[in-house]
């Protein structure tokens, strides 16, 4: 049967283990808290299938590209497809990775919801070291701004940085952080992203 000073001894070691655990527990998550995020760029721009990349205005579209835009706008569908870069940097002073696994996210554009979504994915955060989000995204953009098919193409242009006056481009999340102590969800949201793209 063992000793009272060898249980005493092994119940002090199970302490200072658990205690040990949880300082870092508790680090890590402190570390969490101080992940920055911001907008990096808008890239992909897609409009109703149209590769925005080899366009600067309306007048470089073809006769059927540009025919295809009006008759989209005509019909209601005007669909933008595109990747929103977001920057999350888990300061250098942190000593402990941060981990991304899923983030709630509500898209503003020009101070408009717009689009409501979940970013589901395992990023990993190393101190000092600025991580690529990606958020792939399609907005129909007749649903929320008026205007002809030029003017519509003028504010994707605008949101990929070709041209066309800046644009408001917010984005409202709750991030959800692995932690040794489980998923830790951000208790409200937060804008991680509020900048102006494009011009």
């Amino acid at each position: 049967m063992p000793s009272r000073h060898l249980l005493l001894r092994l119940s002090l070691a199970v302490a200072l283990l658990l205690g040990i655990w949880s300082c870092a527990a508790l680090q890590q998550m402190a570390a969490l808290r101080n992940v920055e995020f911001s907008l990096d760029r808008v890239s992909n721009l897609r409009l109703a299938g149209i590769d925005l990349g080899r366009v600067d205005s309306f007048e470089d579209l073809g006769l059927a590209d540009a025919g295809r835009l009006v008759l989209a706008v005509s019909q209601g569908e005007l669909p933008l497809d595109f990747q929103l870069h977001v920057l999350a940097t888990n300061p250098e002073e942190n000593s402990t990775d941060a981990r991304l696994i899923q983030m709630d996210w509500i898209l503003l554009l020009q101070d408009r919801e717009t689009l409501t979504g979940v970013f589901d994915g395992d990023v990993l955060l190393p101190p000092g070291q600025p991580t690529d989000v990606p958020i792939t995204l399609q907005v129909n953009l007749v649903d929320f701004f008026e205007g002809s098919a030029q003017d519509l193409l003028e504010l994707a242009l605008s949101l990929s940085g070709q041209g066309g006056e800046p644009k408001n481009v917010a984005l409202r999340a709750t991030p959800v952080i692995d932690t040794p102590l489980g998923p830790m969800r951000y208790p409200r949201p937060i804008t991680i992203v509020n900048t102006e793209v494009g011009g």
